[in-house]
């Protein structure tokens, strides 16, 4: 090897390397936080933009599919009575909510501590859960009346059941192994319960908050076009009988408003609460 060869690359000249300094930043709008924050907003607008092009270009009948500008000028005249028919449905549909998460959690915590249990308790779940809402409403209606209760109890039952399973499946989920290795070490099953399933379970719980408060504003609604003088649902019949089909479709946008609202605040909380599950999901290397 002659001793050119062996000489190693000399250093690349201070003229090529790079200087960071100089080199200009991102436009604001290219900036990926600004993009993942606008990227809803625009699929939004651009739904909205599409769905009046179809209403302008088709000669579609408003009794059939309103355009949008048309449901906004419904919703500035019957303002006063959407507003308080959505305070309504909010009301139930949180109530009901609230009590499903009482008692999916602590549902969640007995069936999934126990094998036996799980198993015994499972299919009932299941059958229950597979009886369609709408038919248990007159039932409620017979038992307490038309109202706010029935409304309240069809939210609880809706929600009641993605909270209860997902709770009951990240404790039964928890590995033998570490639950062997715990007892070894002198942990009681409360303590296994209380120190490893529990906060394990918490992504599958938060995952079926989101989920369970969407589908209870169904319920709600749903009990409230039946059994119902107030209300979102009972604004929307209503309206159906008036064939005012502009204001039906605002009690909908209302609805959807509510639920993003209600979606963001338990999406908020899981961030607060569980950001250990998913601190890999923006960091290096990620999509």
């Amino acid at each position: 090897m002659s001793a050119t060869e062996a000489q190693p690359a000399s250093p690349p000249a201070a003229s090529d390397e790079i200087d960071l300094d100089r080199v200009a930043p991102r436009p604001f709008w290219k900036r990926p936080k600004v993009i993942e924050r606008a990227m809803p907003w625009m699929v939004i607008t651009g739904f909205i933009l599409v769905w009046e092009l179809i209403c302008l270009i088709f000669p579609i009948k408003t009794f059939i599919l309103p355009a949008p500008h048309v449901i906004v000028q419904s919703m500035i005249t019957w303002w006063p009575q959407i507003l308080e028919n959505s305070g309504q449905t909010l009301f139930t549909t949180v109530v009901g909510f609230l009590i499903a998460v009482a008692f999916g959690l602590a549902g969640g915590v007995v069936i999934g501590s126990s094998t036996l249990i799980y198993n015994g308790f499972y299919p009932l779940l299941i059958g229950f859960n597979a009886i369609p809402k709408v038919a248990i409403v007159p039932i409620l209606v017979l038992w307490f009346g038309i109202g706010t209760v029935p409304a309240i109890i069809t939210a609880f039952i809706i929600s009641f059941f993605p909270i209860l399973v997902n709770v009951a499946t990240g404790i039964a989920t928890v590995e033998p192994e570490l639950k062997d290795v715990l007892r070894a070490l002198g942990a009681s099953n409360r303590q296994i319960i209380m120190k490893v399933g529990l906060p394990r379970s918490m992504p599958y719980f938060f995952a079926s908050l989101k989920v369970a408060i969407t589908v209870a504003f169904v319920g709600s609604i749903m009990s409230e076009t039946v059994a119902a003088n107030v209300g979102i649902g009972a604004l929307m019949m209503a309206a159906q009988g008036r064939f005012e089909v502009p204001l039906v479709f605002a009690g909908l946008i209302a609805t959807a408003v509510m639920g993003i609202m209600l979606y963001v605040i338990a999406e908020t909380i899981e961030r607060r609460v569980i950001g250990w599950a998913t601190r890999g999901i923006n960091g290096p290397g990620s999509v």
